[in-house]
């Protein structure tokens, strides 16, 4: 296998993998800070996707000038998602374990809901538009243009949110909170305004997302699921909680898979992320990239 075909494998799972890590790090934020494991992320990444499909169908908007839309959109939902569902539950639940296992039943259920609803609004066929197909040159390889634009923005949301955890006083309350939630709260951090809002930037993040994938894939009501279940990979590739292992776990996946479809068939994909899910949780529980 020449070097020129390693860069093509290489890159191709790159792509795959800044889509993979900017949908992990919105649950992840949300599992690290508050415990709830959403099951429903991916769905609300569905929306996401047919915000932006309808609003370029529609009214001819660029799905570029959708991608603030969708963000602020689906964290307004998140918002009040958090406050109609979670953080009743958090105020009823008598410890953490049993919270978390209220939240994992509740999320099912608005998977569910959210799947629904969307069948029932846009139908269950496939939708999809085109926009930026022409081949891009890139070292010699030549690639789809809006899965580059794909791969580069998600890879830009992903940092700046990373950066945004990391240097802002808005961060070190997360961090803070991620850490030791008793400690943060005497020293002052607003759990009740804190959490609502990193809930609703965690699905903000997943409707930014179902936007990206909607330039360049076609997309169903039934898409979220598989993207909630490589969230759930990625994020213990790279550990619960840590923001960059999310990041360097998703590309990492995307690379694997590249390489494993490669060598055997495009149809073992999903095993072959199992193999990598159960092999890290055998071998490093807390992530390959945790400190």
């Amino acid at each position: 296998m020449s070097l020129f075909a390693w860069f093509e494998l290489i890159a191709s799972g790159l792509i795959a993998g800044a889509i993979y890590a900017l949908v992990a790090l919105g649950l992840n934020l949300q599992y690290g800070l508050m415990r709830i494991l959403n099951i429903a992320h991916g769905e609300f990444l569905m929306l996401g996707a047919y915000l932006a499909w309808a609003a370029q169908s529609t009214l001819g908007w660029s799905p570029l000038a959708m991608m603030p839309l969708c963000f602020a959109a689906l964290m307004a939902l998140g918002v009040v998602v958090h406050r109609l569902c979670f953080g009743r539950l958090a105020a009823t639940s008598p410890s953490l374990d049993v919270f978390e296992a209220r939240g994992l039943m509740v999320s099912f259920g608005l998977m569910f809901l959210v799947q629904n609803f969307a069948s029932w609004t846009w139908g269950g066929e496939l939708r999809g538009y085109d926009f930026m197909t022409a081949p891009v040159a890139l070292g010699g390889a030549q690639f789809a243009g809006n899965k580059l634009l794909v791969a580069g923005l998600a890879l830009v949301a992903s940092a700046i949110l990373i950066v945004v955890l990391r240097l802002t006083m808005l961060g070190k309350a997360v961090r803070a909170l991620m850490q030791s939630p008793v400690g943060a709260q005497l020293v002052g951090i607003d759990t009740r305004t804190l959490h609502p809002l990193m809930f609703g930037i965690g699905l903000g993040l997943s409707g930014l997302a179902g936007c990206l994938l909607s330039m360049a894939y076609t997309i169903s009501p039934a898409m979220g699921e598989p993207y909630t279940v490589t969230a759930l990979i990625v994020i213990t590739l790279g550990g619960f909680g840590s923001m960059a292992g999310a990041l360097a776990g998703g590309l990492l996946l995307g690379v694997v898979e590249a390489i494993g479809m490669h060598f055997t068939s495009p149809s073992l994909k999903e095993l072959l992320s199992y193999a990598v899910f159960i092999g890290v949780l055998l071998w490093r529980p807390n992530g390959l990239f945790a400190r």
